[in-house]
Order: C-alpha cells, then sequence, then structure tokens
C-alpha cells in the first residue's frame, strides 16, 4: 500500500515548481491532492492533467492565500470534494531582493502577506479539519542560516515562518497533529530561471558550496514532504530540515 493512501492534501502554490513536485509526489504515494494556484491556471490544470494520467486524484482551486476568505475558500473546497483533510503544504511564496536603501512599504506588504500571513490564515483554516495523525508542511529556506546581502525582507519572511512552525508544533501537539518546516537550497525552478540564477556564475558559487555538487531539483523537495506528511515522521514535529545537499 502506498504511504498515503487515503488521505487529503492541500498544497498551497502548487501550479509550478516546488509546490507542483510536492503535489503530484503526494498524489503518486495514494494521497488525494487540491492543487492550489493564484493566478496561473494553466499551470494547476497541468499538474491537475499529469496526476490524473498517473492514476491520482486532484482538482484545482484557485486562491490568494493572504486572504482570509481566499483561504478558507481553498480549505472548504478540499473538504467538499474528497471529504477530509489530513496534510497542508504551506508552499506559496513570493521574493524579491533588493539592497535595503531600495526596499519599499509595498514590497515588504506583498511579500509577507503571502509568506507569512498566508502560512498563517491558510493553517487557521485547516486546523478545524485536521485529526489526529495530521500533517502541516511549511515550505523555509536555508536563506535563513545564510542571510544573503540584499534579502532583508525575504529572509525576514522565512525566519517567520520557521518561528510559527515551532509555536504551531507546541500549539497542535497536543491534538497530535504534527507541524514540521522543510528549508530548501538551490533549486532549479521556473523561478530561479526567470531571477537569472539557474546558469550563472552566482549559481556556480552555491554549488561550489554543496557538498552533494549540483543544484536541487523540485523532486529533491517533493520527496521530504512525502516523508513529513506520512506515518514514518510520526515521531517528528517542530522539525526543520535542509533539504539543500548539504550546502548551510
Amino acid at each position: 500500500m502506498a504511504k498515503l493512501t487515503g488521505k487529503v492534501a492541500i498544497v498551497t502554490g502548487a501550479s509550478k515548481g516546488i509546490g507542483a513536485a510536492i503535489a503530484k509526489a503526494l498524489a503518486a504515494e495514494g494521497a488525494k491532492v487540491v492543487v492550489n494556484y493564484a493566478s496561473s491556471k494553466a499551470g494547476a490544470d497541468a499538474v491537475v492533467e499529469a496526476i490524473s494520467a498517473a492514476g491520482g486524484k486532484a482538482i484545482a482551486v484557485q486562491g490568494d492565500v493572504s486572504k482570509a476568505a481566499q483561504a478558507q475558500g481553498l480549505v472548504d473546497a478540499a473538504v467538499k470534494e474528497f471529504g477530509k483533510l489530513d496534510v497542508l503544504v504551506n508552499n506559496s511564496g513570493v521574493y524579491e531582493f533588493a539592497p535595503i536603501e531600495q526596499v519599499t512599504e509595498e514590497q515588504y506588504r506583498r511579500i509577507f502577506d503571502v509568506n507569512v500571513l498566508g502560512v498563517l490564515l491558510t493553517t487557521q483554516a485547516a486546523v478545524k479539519h485536521l485529526g489526529e495523525g495530521s500533517s502541516v508542511i511549511n515550505i523555509s529556506s536555508v536563506v535563513t542560516s545564510l542571510a544573503p546581502p540584499d534579502s532583508s525582507v525575504y529572509t525576514g519572511t522565512k525566519g517567520a515562518v520557521e518561528g510559527i512552525n515551532s509555536v504551531l508544533a507546541k500549539e497542535l501537539g497536543p491534538r497530535k497533529i504534527r507541524v514540521n518546516a522543510i528549508l530548501p537550497g538551490i533549486v532549479e525552478t521556473e523561478g530561479t530561471h526567470t531571477a537569472g540564477v539557474i546558469g550563472s556564475d552566482f549559481e556556480q558559487v552555491l554549488v561550489a558550496q554543496t557538498p552533494l555538487g549540483r543544484t536541487g531539483q523540485p523532486d529533491d523537495i517533493a520527496g521530504v514532504a512525502v516523508f513529513l506528511a506520512s506515518d514514518d515522521a510520526r515521531w517528528l514535529t517542530g522539525e526543520r530540515l535542509a533539504a539543500s545537499g548539504g550546502f548551510r
């Protein structure tokens, strides 16, 4: 039997990149998956089609996780379609890098609203349905330890996510709900291609500092998410798992 047979999962920001890989991996292990997207309907539909073609079950649901009503609507859609909820992957995130002199209030609010408020609102909506053995997985980043220049806002959001992760592990532990974080290193995604990271000198510098000697792929993160969602991780909560090839 697959590791996640009978479970229902929501993956936010799952129309591409790491989120899409996680959605497909959870479905491959038997979970029914809600593929959330903010604007890329075509991307989300493609993920659902890939899951269906492989024999899995999934639906695409639009929703801005930084809006309470839409976060609640996402959870409601999962319960309406599949009858329950067992796994929440808070993957939605945006990033933009700038030196401190160029940080704007608009930039701060946009990035914090999606990366931090989105985690709070979606988890708040989900916990009404999560029961014993459920799993919340928060996607953070190794930037919280690396603290690279020009990332004060983005790194600040991921530091907040890890703080929330620790608090909710203790808060929800008595209800037997596990809360863990994954901290990806450099990963080849549409976003890192668009940002000009992949193929750059900067990527070469990062890979040179990565003991396993390569850039990560979305599937490298997805496998960790499957583990945390499954009963194999039943004794883990409040953890911060760096999936970075050893890059710190």
